[in-house]
């Protein structure tokens, strides 16, 4: 579910570095919230993600 669909934002993986320089695993994922939005003039509901909404990419119903 955690995937954007306007963008195709979704988890990224990386390592927790210690101070010690010690890595683990680890994951971030993106703030993605379901709304209600405008799609060829019909409301739909879609996953999309805080930048998106935040820049206007996506014009809500």
């Amino acid at each position: 579910m955690a995937k954007c669909d306007i963008c195709g934002k979704s988890v990224q993986f990386g390592n927790n570095v210690s101070h010690s320089n010690r890595r683990t695993n680890r994951i971030w994922k993106p703030n993605i919230k379901r709304v209600k939005c405008k799609v060829n003039g019909a409301p739909r509901r879609l996953h999309v993600c805080t930048n998106c909404l935040k820049s206007g990419k996506v014009e809500r119903a």
